[in-house]
C-alpha cells in the first residue's frame, strides 16, 4: 500500500459557543473546508450536576442542506427533532442527521447526567450534502456502541468503530448522501493500524486526546489536525500514548458553498429560501418534553 503524505498540520482554535469553549479544528486559519467535510467542534468539559436538562446543552435550533453528525466519547447526548424522533446516545455511539430538506432538533445531556454531573466529551462534525439530495427528506440515525463494526489491529490494541463506509470488509450501518469512510479510532500505547483510503477521497486526522506517529515519522499531538495529500492509498497509525481520534474520508463534492448559520447550500439564494422557509414553519417545529 502505497502511503500518504501529510499535508499540513494544524492545531486547533478555542472557540465560544453560546458561552461553551470549544475546540474547532475545523474551519481553521489555512483550510475553510475539506470538501465534504465543512465543520468539526471538539466539547469536552465536566458538567456541575445539580441542573435542569431543559437548561443545559443545544435547544431547539434548524438545519437544512447538509448532514450534522456526532461521535459521542463521553457521556451522552440526548436527541429531539420535529420528526417526532427522541433517542439518547451514549458513550461510543453516533447521532448522524441527514437534514435534507429542514429539520429542527434539540441537543442536550441525558436528564441524569444534568442532574448529577459528569464528563461529556463528544465530536461535532457537519458533511456536505451534494445538491442532488440537499432537498431529500431528513433522517435521523442513532447507532450505539454494540452496533458499530470494529476492526482491529494484529496486536488487538488498536479498536476502529467504522460508522460510514466500508474498511476490512465491516460495512458501516449509516446511510449517507455521498461516499464517506468515517472512522472511530482508540489506541493503546504501542498499538499500530493500517488504514486503507480511497485514493480519490480527501482525508484527515484528528486526535482528541493522547499522541501517535504517522508513517512512522511525523509525531502528531493531541488537538492537532492533520490534513493528507490526494498521493496514496492509506496511512500508517502507531499509538504513542493511550489515544483517541477521529479520521474523516470522503470523495469530494466539488460543488459551489453557500453557507449561512446551519444552513448549507449552493447558493445565497437558496440560503434566503432556506431562511424564509424556517421562518414560515416549513422546516418543521419542536416542543421538547421535560417531565
Amino acid at each position: 500500500m502505497k502511503l500518504r503524505s501529510i499535508n499540513r498540520i494544524e492545531p486547533s482554535q478555542k472557540v465560544n459557543m453560546g458561552g461553551n469553549i470549544l475546540d474547532q479544528p475545523l474551519p481553521s486559519r489555512k483550510t475553510d473546508m475539506l470538501d465534504p467535510f465543512l465543520l468539526i467542534h471538539h466539547w469536552a468539559e465536566t458538567m456541575p450536576g445539580g441542573q435542569k436538562q431543559q437548561n443545559v446543552g443545544v435547544g431547539p435550533h434548524p438545519h437544512r442542506g447538509f448532514a450534522p453528525v456526532s461521535f459521542i466519547f463521553e457521556g451522552g447526548v440526548h436527541h429531539r427533532d420535529s420528526l417526532g424522533t427522541e433517542s439518547i446516545i451514549y458513550k461510543g455511539g453516533t447521532q448522524w442527521m441527514n437534514s435534507g430538506y429542514g429539520i429542527v432538533h434539540s441537543e442536550r445531556p441525558p436528564k441524569e447526567l444534568a442532574e448529577k454531573g459528569g464528563f461529556v466529551e463528544f465530536i461535532q462534525f457537519w458533511v456536505n450534502s451534494p445538491a442532488k439530495h440537499k432537498m431529500d427528506s431528513a433522517k435521523y440515525q442513532p447507532l450505539t456502541n454494540e452496533d458499530t463494526p470494529k476492526v482491529y489491529s494484529d496486536d488487538q490494541l488498536v479498536e476502529v468503530g467504522v460508522v460510514a463506509g466500508e474498511l476490512e470488509g465491516q460495512k458501516g450501518p449509516i446511510d449517507v448522501d455521498n461516499p464517506l469512510l468515517t472512522l472511530r479510532l482508540v489506541g493503546k500505547k504501542g498499538g499500530k493500524k493500517a488504514v486503507s483510503i480511497p485514493s480519490n477521497y480527501n482525508a484527515l486526522l484528528y486526535p482528541l486526546n493522547g499522541g501517535m506517529t504517522i508513517n512512522g515519522e511525523t509525531a502528531v499531538n493531541a488537538k492537532d489536525m492533520v490534513v493528507f495529500k490526494l498521493d496514496g492509498e492509506g496511512v500508517d497509525l502507531e499509538f504513542s500514548e493511550d489515544a483517541t481520534a477521529i479520521l474523516l474520508c470522503g470523495e469530494p463534492i466539488n460543488e459551489p458553498v453557500a453557507t449561512y448559520g446551519p444552513f448549507v447550500m449552493n447558493s445565497q439564494s437558496e440560503i434566503m429560501e432556506a431562511i424564509k422557509d424556517y421562518q414560515e414553519g416549513k422546516l418543521g417545529e419542536l416542543e421538547e418534553n421535560f417531565s
